[in-house]
């Protein structure tokens, strides 16, 4: 039996959850650990069951004498991640008339200051909201949305109080410093003004947490005469806000992982209602951008997978009767070409795509359709672009980094393809880019698919078999997993670790076709091609057989999860983070926030037979057996609303319950904090080093 380092063996067991499905019977023994008030927990940490508490508190007893002997190694790691963060660090300056707004922290500061400066007065620099003072003497404070008025008077801001991501809104008068009395509970945090900087918008949760209600709030009256202006019907559907880069209409935008509509709001016309661009229907996703002279027609500019254009096409359409039949192309369809975002300015559409599983932005010249492509030569790289404020422009920014190099800032004027570096990232401890290596290589699948894998390591590091590795995966919802600058990986690597991305099916890497040979009926793709990046590495002499650590987080938990039953013999240990892995009872469950927008991505075991079968095959929980298990670390948030901290609580008690080994079983649950863990950025470096030096203990490396 697995060591038990909890006390659910001195608790008095509650007889287990009995339920009949498609004719099959369930028996889950620890569904007692999820808390039926749960809704309130998100709210109110203290109200959760004592008889829970006590599990979870055990567990974290347990959990911190496991890490005792280790401590020193974590101070070190702390401190050395620490010294590689530049403390008074801030963002490059956005202009918006006469402002430019930025972010900043303080030498010590856990949180970022929002801030905005003259453009041509310095008198006018100022700091507009300051995080450590908001959250001075709070367990948990994160900021959601800040969002300044279009005549610069007021500034709406939100923020998450418990981790539980309901974001209390507020509006700060920038002329003193204060907040008005216009305070909005629940809300997702998304912000969106009216053009007369008297109007704002805001998405409400409903009762499971769904982002469902979308209202209009008049600056200095009381909220709860707010207008409803829009109601998502469909539980499986989330709402969320966004505007157009001209600055003339505001987007709802519905959808699931299958499926997308979008509303447009006229900014200038706050009595306007929303306005349908196309109806909803299974299977077609879209998104919307406005140009209000494209070639002589008032337009919108959509990006669309409609037609069979797997992987995007994009096209326009005249303002007045923009429905399906006036959709005129302008990018076509390119397979293995993914368009993942447009951009329009008044000369110029934009574009982000990725091929070959790397990043790229392309710059249409709007007169001639004439391109040009910023792209870089290394093997493994990230890349991203902010268009900014403003439409009538030819600057835009955008943000360069690999696993090697720290990342860059850097302007590019659209007209001269001139560019200028705004800023590079610094690391005070000192950071040589040429004593790392960054590679690409692609490890072949069972049925024949090439798996990219990004990999960093450092030039020392032996190439003979001998190498720890910690391989990292996620997998899910079309979700790519850029190769971009990290400095705590640098503590794993500097010991002798290759660091490894995974880029397995369920990502968009190589397209839409990855995302959906990765998903459904075709799930297992997610693991096998893990499984089979980590041989690939040994077999090339990358990692040792008896030292890799998997590491994953919410979905890609549930890939910890799924592997550590399908190949535990493959990994020395596993980090599963908020992971999903009670699959087949959540997905049964469609009062949970996620459940209904998840059913596209693994299917609707309620009513569908085969969904039910099929996930109940891969579910870790569900699939937990009386055999050896790698050493596995699981983390959890108890206000986490994506994956309930039941989860990794039940799959833990299961493994105790089942395996024949004694290697750690070790269960973190963060009592104050939900899905993305602390907020505070020097917290964070806690958690890491928590990792880390897991990592480095069942690798053998502890002491290195």
């Amino acid at each position: 039996m697995g060591h038990r380092v909890s006390a659910e063996s001195e608790l008095a067991a509650p007889p287990p959850l009995v339920c009949t499905v498609h004719g099959v019977t369930l028996v889950d023994p620890y569904a007692w650990l999820r808390a039926e008030n749960w809704r309130d927990v998100m709210r109110d940490p203290g109200v959760l069951d004592p008889a829970i508490r006590a599990f979870l508190d055990a567990e974290n007893t347990a959990a911190e004498a496991w890490f005792a002997p280790h401590d020193a190694l974590k101070r070190t790691l702390v401190a050395e991640m620490r010294g590689r963060i530049k403390e008074d660090d801030s963002t490059v300056p956005a202009p918006d008339g006469p402002f430019a707004y930025y972010t900043r922290y303080r030498e010590g500061g856990q949180h970022p200051l929002i801030c905005r400066q003259g453009v041509d007065d310095a008198s006018a620099d100022a700091v507009l909201l300051d995080g450590d003072a908001l959250a001075d003497g709070k367990a948990f404070f994160q900021f959601g949305d800040a969002a300044h008025a279009p005549d610069h008077a007021r500034l709406a801001w939100s923020a998450d109080e418990a981790g539980s991501e309901y974001y209390t809104l507020r509006v700060r008068d920038l002329a003193n410093g204060r907040d008005l009395p216009d305070l909005v509970s629940e809300t997702t945090g998304d912000i969106l003004w009216g053009a007369d900087s008297h109007h704002l918008y805001y998405v409400r949760r409903d009762a499971e947490h769904r982002p469902s209600f979308v209202y209009r709030h008049v600056i200095g009256t009381d909220p709860s005469l707010d207008t409803l202006i829009y109601e998502e019907p469909d539980k499986g559907f989330f709402v969320s806000l966004g505007r157009t880069q001209s600055g003339r209409f505001g987007l709802i935008s519905c959808g699931d992982h299958d499926t997308s509509e979008v509303y447009l709001l006229d900014l200038a016309d706050p009595a306007s209602a929303p306005r349908l661009v196309a109806p909803r229907t299974t299977g077609l996703r879209y998104g919307v951008e406005h140009h209000p002279d494209l070639d002589g027609v008032d337009s919108l500019i959509i990006e669309t997978n409609a037609d069979g254009a797997e992987d995007f096409k994009i096209v326009a359409a005249p303002l007045s009767d923009p429905s399906r039949e006036n959709w005129r192309e302008i990018v076509p369809h390119k397979p293995g070409r993914l368009i993942l975002s447009v951009t329009a300015l008044r000369d110029y559409l934009l574009r982000l795509e990725r091929e070959d599983g790397l990043p790229r932005i392309v710059v249409r010249a709007l007169a001639d359709g004439s391109e040009q492509a910023i792209a870089f030569a290394e093997e493994a790289y990230s890349l991203g672009f902010d268009p900014g404020y403003g439409f009538d422009k030819t600057l835009i920014r955008f943000n360069y980094s690999s696993m090697t190099t720290p990342t860059e800032v850097w302007d590019y004027d659209l007209a001269s393809t001139a560019r200028v570096l705004r800023k590079r990232q610094e690391v005070p401890s000192g950071h040589d880019p040429a004593r790392y290596v960054t590679r690409r290589v692609m490890a072949p699948a069972a049925d024949g698919e090439l798996v990219p894998v990004s990999l960093l390591f450092a030039r020392d590091t032996p190439l003979d078999g001998s190498a720890p590795c910690l391989l990292y995966g996620y997998g899910a919802y079309g979700i790519s997993i850029p190769a971009g600058f990290s400095t705590s990986r640098l503590s794993l690597v500097d010991r002798g670790f290759v660091y490894a991305i995974a880029h397995i099916r369920g990502g968009t890497e190589k397209g839409w076709r990855w995302y959906r040979e990765g998903k459904l009926a075709h799930k297992t793709n997610s693991f096998t091609d893990f499984i089979a990046a980590g041989e690939h590495l040994v077999r090339e002499g990358f990692a040792a057989p008896d030292r890799i650590v998997a590491h994953g987080g919410s979905a890609g938990g549930m890939l910890m999860g799924a592997v550590a039953n399908l190949k535990p013999e493959l990994f020395a240990g596993i980090v599963a983070e908020v992971a999903f892995v009670d699959v087949l009872n959540t997905m049964l469950d469609d009062t949970l926030p996620l459940t209904p927008p998840e059913w596209p991505e693994w299917g609707n075991p309620i009513v569908d037979g085969e969904a039910f079968e099929r996930i109940r095959a891969y579910s870790p929980y569900d699939n937990v057996a009386a055999k050896e298990y790698p050493a596995i670390l699981a983390l959890a948030g108890l206000t986490d609303p994506r994956v309930t901290y039941w989860e990794p609580a039940k799959w833990v008690a299961r493994l105790r319950e089942l395996k024949t080994d004694s290697r750690p079983l070790i269960l973190k649950t963060n009592m104050e904090a939900g899905h993305g863990g602390a907020a505070g950025r020097f917290d964070r470096l806690e958690e890491t080093a928590l990792v880390y030096a897991f990592a480095l203990a069942v690798a053998g490396r502890a002491t290195a």
